[in-house]
């Protein structure tokens, strides 16, 4: 992973954290709900892998776009968990983490579709 790629970073370091915290859904008997957290949240980092190894300019577009709307999926699941009583965990942190990848994102496919 190249250390100046902040996106790839960020997504895999908030794939990590996903995991830890699909742990304790689990603990906590959330089983649904926290399954679906854990497969959008892996899947943005693993777009973003696909999007630089892009054939072009347009497929790498397509994988970011992919990335993004995995990223507001996972955002959906955590609000839902955080404003259920399914469990007892703050998700402050995940929510602002999920929150700057998207924006992240938004920005980096925005700057590549305007660019020539």
């Amino acid at each position: 992973m190249e250390k100046d790629n902040l996106i790839q970073k960020k997504s895999f370091d908030f794939a990590l954290s996903v995991i830890d915290l699909y742990k304790e859904l689990i603990k906590q008997k959330e089983f649904i709900i926290s399954k679906q957290l854990f497969r959008s949240a892996t899947s943005i980092g693993a777009n973003i892998e696909e999007a630089i190894a892009g054939q072009s300019r347009k497929d790498f577009i397509h994988k970011m776009s992919i990335a993004s709307k995995e990223a507001r999926e996972t955002r959906y699941w955590l609000r839902l968990l955080d404003s259920s009583d399914l469990v007892d965990i703050n998700f402050n942190k995940y929510i602002l983490e999920i929150n700057q990848i998207i924006a992240i994102l938004i920005k980096i496919i925005k700057t590549t579709s305007n660019s020539h």
